[in-house]
Order: C-alpha cells, then sequence, then structure tokens
C-alpha cells in the first residue's frame, strides 16, 4: 500500500526563507498569518491528509461512486465520514471571507493545503474543490442576497458547488451550447439541457449542491456572445433559506473512467430546473472564467500533488529494494544485491522529479501570493504587476505541471519495474489519476494556445517583458557571486532561449497564424522551464545564505537544495534549446500533409 507524508517542511522554506511571507503583515489576512499559525495549520492539514484522506485513496478508487434507480450518488466508504472531518476542520473556509463564515487567511495557504489534500485523495479533494471555485464566483459576481443566501453554507461544506460548461456536442467551443433558460415572471428561469463530465455533480456528502450552468437566454446571440451564467440549486431554497422544493436536474449517469474513480463524475439534466441569474445576462463567461481560472490553477496543483506522492513511494521502494549491483562496487557488501537507489538510471528518474516537484510548488505558491498581492497590495502598480504575473502563469502552471505531472508518474511507476504494474502497490493508480489533470479545465493544448495568442500580446506584452526583467535583474544581481554562477548562468541561457522563441513568434506568427499554433505546446514547456530554473535560482541563494549563516540544524535540507539545484540546471533545464528549435522550424512540415493522408 502507498504512503504519503505532506511536504510541511518544504512548503515552509519557500513560505517563509523564499517568499518572505512575513514582509505583507500589514495586509489584511497576512497579519493573521504569524509564522506560528502558518506552521500549525500547515501541520495539522498535512496530519489531516495523510491520516484521513491518503488510507481511502485506493479503496475508494477500487469501490468508486454508485448511482442509484433514483438518480442519488452515493460516494465510496468512508469518504461521508472523512467530508466531516473537512468540515468540522474548517478546511474549506481557511481563505475565505469572513463577512460569511471564513477564516480570511491568505489563499497561499489554502494552495498549499489543496497539495496535501490532492496528493492524499485526489478524488476527494475534488469534492471541497469544486465548491471553492463556485464560492469564488458567487463572491465576485453574484449580488448581495446571493451571498447572504449560498455564501456562509458553501463557506462551511454544509453545501457544496459544480460548475456545468461541457456539453455532448461542445468542449472547448462553448459558443456551441444548447442549454437553454427561459426567463419566469418571478426573475427566475427555466433551465433546459444536458451537461457532462460535472465533476462531483451528485454525491452523499452535502445537504445541497449549488451548480453554476453555462445556458443562453431565449433570443440571445448565438456564440460566446449570448452565454449567461445561473445558479442552479439541487433543491429550491425555501423562504427559510433551507433547501425546499427538489429542483429539476438530476445525474442521469455516472461516467465510466480511466481514473479519480473516487469522485462522481456525471451526466446531469436539467429538464425546466429553477435557475437564477448571477451577474449580467449575456455575460456568463466573464464569470465563469473567474470560477474557471481559479479551477486551471487547482488542476496544476493536482498535478504537483500526484507527481509528489509519486516520487515519494518511488524513492521509499528504491531504498528497499534489492536488486544488482553498484557499477562503482557493491554498497551493501552484507547483502545479496544493493539497493536499486544506487543505480545511475534509478537516480535519474529520482532526481528529476524532486527536482519538478521543489521548483513547482515554489511557483505555484509564489503565483497564489501573487493572486492574495493583486487583490490587497496597497500600491496600484504592484496590484497590477501582481495581476500581469497570475495571468501570464495559469496556463503554464496548468498545462506544465500537468503534463511534467503525468510523465513523473509513469517514471516514478518505472522505478517498481513489474510491481509498477501491479494495483496493490498504487503506482497505477496515480498514473490514471494523473492523466485527466491534463485534460479537464481546459485542455494543455489550449493553455498553450492562450499562452501564445493571447497572454504574451495582453497590454503590450507587459507582463513577459516584466517576467523578462525580472529574470535578467536576478542573474545580474547574482553575476559576480561565484557560488551562484551555477545557477545565473543556465538560467540566463534558458531565459536567452525564451527570448529567442519569443522574438521568433512576434516576427513569424501575425502572418502566418499556424506558425503560433504548431509553437505553442513546446513554447509553453520552454516558458516553464525558465519560469522553475527562476524559482531554483532563488531558493538556491536562500539556501546558500542560511548555510553561511550558519543554519546547522538545516544542512542536510539546505545542501540538498543547493544538489538539486545544481541537478535541474545540469540535466533538466537544457531541454529548452530543443523546444526553441521545434518552434523555429515553424509549421510547414506539420500542416503539409491533406487531411486524408492521415
Amino acid at each position: 500500500m502507498p504512503t504519503y507524508q505532506a511536504p510541511v517542511a518544504d512548503t515552509l522554506f519557500i513560505l517563509n526563507d523564499v517568499l518572505g511571507f512575513e514582509r505583507y503583515s500589514n495586509l489584511p489576512g497576512f497579519s493573521d498569518a504569524t509564522p506560528d499559525i502558518v506552521s500549525a495549520v500547515l501541520g495539522e492539514a498535512g496530519r489531516v491528509a495523510a491520516e484521513v484522506f491518503h488510507p481511502l485513496n485506493q479503496s475508494g478508487d477500487a469501490e468508486g461512486c454508485t448511482r442509484h434507480a433514483d438518480g442519488s450518488v452515493t460516494t465510496p466508504t468512508g469518504f461521508g465520514d472523512a467530508y466531516a472531518t473537512f468540515r468540522e476542520g474548517g478546511w474549506g473556509g481557511i481563505s475565505a471571507d469572513p463577512a460569511y463564515g471564513g477564516q480570511g487567511l491568505p489563499h497561499t495557504l489554502t494552495a498549499a493545503i489543496n497539495e496535501f489534500m490532492s496528493s492524499a485523495n485526489m478524488a476527494f479533494a475534488m469534492y471541497p474543490g469544486l465548491t471553492a471555485g463556485a464560492i469564488a464566483a458567487i463572491s465576485l459576481h453574484g449580488t448581495e442576497a446571493q451571498k447572504r443566501q449560498y455564501l456562509p453554507n458553501m463557506i462551511d461544506g454544509l453545501w457544496t458547488g459544480t460548475m456545468n460548461l461541457t456539453e455532448p456536442h461542445c468542449g472547448t467551443d462553448l459558443g456551441l451550447l444548447r442549454t437553454r433558460a427561459t426567463p419566469q415572471e418571478d426573475g427566475s428561469y427555466r433551465i433546459s439541457g444536458q451537461k457532462i463530465f460535472i465533476s462531483a455533480g451528485e454525491h452523499d456528502l452535502s445537504e445541497n449542491i449549488i451548480h453554476l450552468v453555462l445556458a443562453r437566454i431565449d433570443g440571445a446571440p448565438e456564440g460566446v456572445k449570448g452565454i449567461s451564467l445561473f445558479i442552479v440549486p439541487k433543491f429550491v431554497l425555501g423562504a427559510d433559506g433551507r433547501p425546499d422544493q427538489r429542483n429539476g436536474v438530476s445525474c442521469g449517469s455516472i461516467e465510466e473512467k480511466m481514473g479519480i474513480h473516487g469522485n462522481a463524475t456525471c451526466v446531469m439534466n436539467y429538464d425546466a430546473a429553477t435557475g437564477f441569474l448571477i451577474g449580467e445576462a449575456d455575460k456568463g463567461l466573464r464569470a465563469m472564467f473567474t470560477m474557471m481560472n481559479e479551477a486551471r490553477l487547482g488542476v496544476g496543483i493536482q498535478g504537483l500533488a500526484i507527481s509528489e506522492v509519486a516520487y515519494q513511494n518511488a524513492a521509499a521502494y528504491a531504498k528497499d529494494r534489492i536488486q544488482g549491483r553498484a557499477l562503482s562496487g557493491a554498497k551493501a557488501p552484507d547483502k545479496r544485491a544493493d539497493p536499486i537507489i544506487v543505480h545511475p538510471d534509478i537516480r535519474r528518474i529520482l532526481m528529476t522529479i524532486r527536482s519538478i516537484n521543489e521548483a513547482g510548488r515554489a511557483l505555484v505558491l509564489w503565483t497564489a501570493l501573487k493572486g492574495d498581492l493583486s487583490h490587497l497590495a496597497e500600491d496600484a502598480a504592484e496590484r497590477q504587476a501582481a495581476d500581469d504575473w497570475m495571468g501570464l502563469m495559469t496556463p503554464v502552471i496548468k498545462g506544465v505541471l500537468t503534463d511534467k505531472g503525468f510523465d513523473n508518474a509513469v517514471m516514478a511507476q518505472q522505478v517498481f519495474g513489474g510491481h509498477g504494474y501491479i494495483r496493490e502497490w498504487g503506482m497505477e493508480q496515480f498514473v490514471r489519476d494523473a492523466r485527466i489533470a491534463q485534460i479537464y479545465e481546459g485542455a494543455n493544448g489550449i493553455q498553450a494556445l492562450d499562452l501564445v495568442g493571447r497572454k504574451l500580446a495582453l497590454n503590450g506584452g507587459r507582463a513577459v517583458q516584466a517576467f523578462f526583467a525580472e529574470v535578467a535583474a536576478f542573474c545580474e544581481e547574482h553575476r559576480a557571486d561565484e557560488a551562484m554562477a551555477p545557477y545565473t548562468k543556465a538560467i540566463h541561457k534558458g531565459s536567452k532561449d525564451l527570448q529567442q522563441a519569443t522574438m521568433w513568434l512576434m516576427q513569424n506568427a501575425m502572418m502566418k497564424p499556424d506558425n503560433a499554433g504548431a509553437a505553442s505546446t513546446d513554447y509553453m514547456h520552454l516558458f516553464g522551464l525558465v519560469a522553475l530554473s527562476y524559482m531554483w535560482g532563488r531558493m538556491a541563494k536562500v539556501a546558500q545564505d542560511k548555510l553561511a549563516a550558519g543554519a546547522n540544524g538545516d544542512a542536510a535540507f539546505l545542501e540538498a537544495k543547493l544538489v538539486t539545484a545544481r541537478f535541474f540546471m545540469e540535466r533538466v533545464l537544457p531541454e529548452t534549446a530543443a523546444h526553441l528549435a521545434r518552434i523555429s522550424a515553424g509549421a510547414d512540415t506539420m500542416m503539409a500533409l491533406e487531411a486524408e493522408a492521415f
């Protein structure tokens, strides 16, 4: 059976030493996030994830969710008790608005907690994860009455939430959706249509489920300009604000999936269900994108989370499994063979995964902090710069960390040899669960197109130019530091590759859009490698300074940071050159064959 231990110490290192969390103590929410509070919150979150949620991961996968004849759905054994523990701990309200029952701590802490919970049990963590996105959408776009009606119980966890976009004939192209909304005299709407792939669409964990549904009001324009967003509760609320009449929404079936079996991914049927407009009519995509952007960052965290738990189990197995002798001579002469961790190729796998995980964690937390600052920073320029970073990094985090998360899960499975293919060891579940993160909340090809087609040129390229400037300033600041040279020189080279790729796109994509499409995935991964290398540069500098200051108790931890950073610079970051070569090749051969030739 696989095991899991939340990386609390690594997370605290990033928050306290790399990000300097205490520097923001003057801002709302941060004033309560003292080092002691942060340590206590993350420690308890890690304990609950490891001791309560993780033991249900394999059993939940084996049992799955069950739909009954009346359309109701039961979750796997133990999920109800685990969700009660989640509610009792107030985990759904850590960063929520205190005006509606939340604790008001920075969203950065929630990002860290989400990693722990997704590593422990991704399918289970998706139930409250979808709720968080619905809370964000209602908070930003709902009326005051809607906020009072729904937010307190959703933040409490008594009610959960979903997002309903996809239909059988339309996935990414939402302009094709057919779900209709017919206005009623009382100001409500009748929602009719079918949605598919709805995570947590029906279950037995909460007393009400608040669906956020995209639909087209009768007579609205076709295409994306005619889409509105509606609140459609499973139970319509009575005059007392409590669930009352069963609404015309039901689970038609549970999708038969490759992974995340513990989460009820439903086909949802809306049969003249009562719905309530949220935000402006025909402006539903803007409101839904609040939820989607939060979900995309959450899915990026899922990629990191599965990569982390897969790494932990592969490393433990490699230290225990004996097979063969080290090429440099026996390392365990008292045994018939050496543990496989002595073999360079096993080390290649483990170091690759570790180097991506630790930098990915830093990038996620850095970006989550920027999200907090985009709302809370006192200076308008700082808020704008933080928002620019968020917009630029969202597709990178979602696309790169989920692609790498799946790749890393497969590599970790490889460490186990034949045992990795056997269910009892748990590795094949990590591979299956990781695969969905590359697909939902916008397939990764769409993330790459968003980055290349929209984010680079937004506001005259302000965000990407700021990123280039920040990375260049870091390298210049430490140019004379000989100890930092292995890091800064590599970062500088990777950044130059990224800038050259960006210039190539500027020169070749406008006249021939296929060049942008052909380059987009490589560009996203090139960008991701440079962003991860920058995180490693920041962490390496902190580690060096702490070691120089005599941080003896943390010496082994800090030395491991420096070794892992060097590995990334030497063995992972050079891939930027390959991405640049593919980008510069253009689209000609990719698009040359006629469709019939495939």
